[in-house]
């Protein structure tokens, strides 16, 4: 499938009333869990559009310009709302971050597995193993606080256990940030999942962000607040590969270009039939932008689509499946933490690191981290923490169940 190939509807074409802006939403139950990880992955996709439109046209002294900007934002505001409809009322906050960690689990998953690049590679794989944690202590809360077991959402997908342990996830800024990639050098694969985890580690950093606060426990809300702390330190790490000297007209092309390459393998994954038409609508009025986007690029900066995705038929689409193998083998890489630009062993870094200097001034008590205090109070009331584990947790220090591990890629020779 190439997009540039196909004749695009006009812009004013695909905008929807109220009705249409306004679907069926899906049953929390009956629904595959990966059409949610779905339905969350293109809402952030859709946030990030928006974003980004508005950051260039407030860049951008022609109105020319801007207006046409402001014409495809509309369409990208109206899919973000008709994509969030799709959530059910009846879905309350835990309900729906246990979703998202799933897609932030399985997403992050696929793509390393595909990924060539091994500066991409490492850092999806680096992360993977936190965000792994993160569902595994939302899944106990939703337990204790809902009496509602993960699997009535999740399925069996994905396995519940401990990752790097949060409280062990807190690093100084100065060693989130990554050598970015040269776009025009590297594989569109590449580019594609970059700007892809970007975009879905945003909106769960700004969904968190946000509904922390709307929780109804203090012990959820601090807890909340601490993940979302670490869900801006994957931001930082995953934007700082992106490639800072595209240019803004350059950007946008690949931005719609990545919702395009979306939308398509969404339709082409889809089980929900319903869902599905909407993908396949969308994908339509996205391959209107990106014809748009291509126009403005070749008016304004005199280049063709070509100079900048030399080849436009899409690479392997993005297919949701389980990854517990893939999982099972990079959690054996738990004891890592960043340093600078890279990753190394906690035991290796030497002792006034700003891993040791940040963690004193963040967890200088480790029974007051929101994270891990949780996990003892939980454990310390039922006798073990609740998890589904096909066999035995692959790294000896995390299979003990009647007690959280606050030392394991934390402390030297934990």
């Amino acid at each position: 499938m190439n997009p540039f190939d196909l004749r695009p509807k006009k812009i004013d074409s695909t905008y929807e009333n109220w009705h249409e802006l306004t679907p069926k939403a899906y049953d929390k139950y009956e629904t595959d869990p990966y059409t949610k990880t779905r339905i969350i992955l293109m809402n952030g996709a859709e946030m990030e559009a928006v974003r980004f439109s508005h950051a260039f046209a407030r860049a951008c002294p022609n109105n020319d310009v801007r207006r046409m900007l402001a014409r495809m934002r509309r369409g990208e505001a109206q899919q973000q709302k008709k994509i969030q409809a799709l959530k059910p009322k009846d879905e309350n906050i835990l309900e729906t971050t246990i979703s998202y960690e799933q897609l932030a689990v399985d997403l992050t998953a696929i793509i390393a597995q595909k990924e060539n690049n091994a500066s991409v590679r490492n850092q999806l794989n680096f992360a993977l193993l936190e965000d792994f944690d993160h569902l595994y202590r939302f899944s106990d809360l939703l337990q204790q606080d809902d009496g509602e077991m993960f699997d009535l959402l999740i399925g069996h997908y994905t396995e519940i256990m401990p990752g790097r342990p949060t409280i062990a996830e807190h690093r100084h800024p100065d060693d989130d940030v990554r050598y970015p990639l040269d776009f025009h050098t590297a594989d569109i694969l590449s580019r594609l999942h970059v700007n892809i985890i970007t975009a879905a580690e945003q909106q769960t950093m700004n969904y968190y962000m946000n509904v922390g606060a709307f929780y109804p426990t203090d012990q959820g809300r601090r807890l909340f607040n601490e993940i979302a702390m670490i869900e801006e330190q994957h931001v930082s790490g995953y934007e700082s590969l992106l490639d800072p000297a595209c240019s803004w007209f350059e950007n946008l092309l690949m931005h719609e270009y990545t919702e395009c390459y979306l939308y398509y393998s969404c339709y082409m994954d889809e089980t929900h039939a319903r869902i599905k038409r909407i993908w396949q609508d969308m994908f339509e009025t996205e391959t209107a932008h990106l014809h748009a986007a291509a126009e403005l690029l070749k008016k304004y900066e005199g280049k063709h689509w070509q100079q900048v995705i030399p080849q436009g038929d899409f690479p392997a689409l993005l297919s949701f499946r389980e990854n517990k193998r893939y999982i099972r083998e990079v959690l054996g890489s738990v004891r890592l933490t960043a340093r600078r630009e890279g990753y190394c062993n906690v035991d290796d870094l030497p002792a006034d690191a700003g891993f040791f200097r940040y963690q004193k001034a963040v967890c200088p008590e480790e029974d007051k981290v929101p994270s891990h205090s949780f996990m003892s109070l939980y454990i310390e009331k039922n006798g073990q923490d609740l998890r589904y584990e096909e066999k035995p947790h692959p790294i000896p220090e995390l299979r003990r169940r009647d007690e959280d591990n606050a030392d394991i890629a934390r402390k030297k020779n934990a």
